[in-house]
């Protein structure tokens, strides 16, 4: 399985959760598979996924489900012992591991070489890790969202992309529709 099959395997699971999906390829695809309000498409900041996601669910009732990838981990590292040391119950980081830089043309990262961002995540103090391959992702999401237990999750992969279009909504609405769905859930 490549990221997009992935993507489309949890759009059931994820579908009445507030989900904050990563840059590029990542929020195209999971735009195409199933666009809702409750989707938050990130436009121009590789990295912050899970930041933002963290940031949300620390401050609300409602799950979050942030999307991220091995190459956006990568360059925010300070996400992961963030995360383990501001415990949201509610939040789950799924990490799509393809080893690749998907979005900028499949370069390598490090992650799909010799460095396992399931035991970074662990070494910084994250309690709920959970590995698995392409093929359990949902399950091992729908687990994770009925445990209410913060939790990471690194999805292995394979790296590819398939065709995609640009997202065409301007980012202000992105924004205003979201929050509107953060209210809904907080009312």
């Amino acid at each position: 399985m490549i990221r997009s099959e992935i993507i489309k395997s949890i759009a059931p699971v994820i579908r009445d959760h507030l989900v904050v999906c990563n840059i590029g390829l990542p929020s195209q695809e999971l735009f195409m598979h199933e666009d809702k309000p409750s989707n938050f498409y990130m436009l121009g900041t590789m990295g912050l996924s899970s930041s933002i996601g963290l940031g949300l669910a620390l401050v609300q009732r409602a799950t979050v489900i942030a999307i991220d990838g091995d190459g956006s981990v990568l360059t925010n590292l300070g996400t992961l012992p963030t995360i383990a040391n501001n415990v949201a119950d509610k939040f789950i980081l799924l990490i799509i591991d393809n080893g690749s830089y998907g979005s900028t043309g499949d370069q390598p990262t490090y992650a799909g070489r010799k460095t396992s961002l399931a035991a970074v995540a662990t070494a910084c103090g994250c309690e709920n890790v959970v590995e698995c391959r392409a093929e359990e992702t949902a399950d091992v999401l729908r687990e994770a969202i009925l445990s209410e237990q913060m939790t990471i999750i690194v999805s292995k992969c394979e790296s590819g992309n398939v065709p995609v279009s640009v997202i065409e909504l301007d980012p202000a609405v992105i924004r205003h529709r979201f929050m509107q769905e953060v209210a809904k859930r907080n009312a």
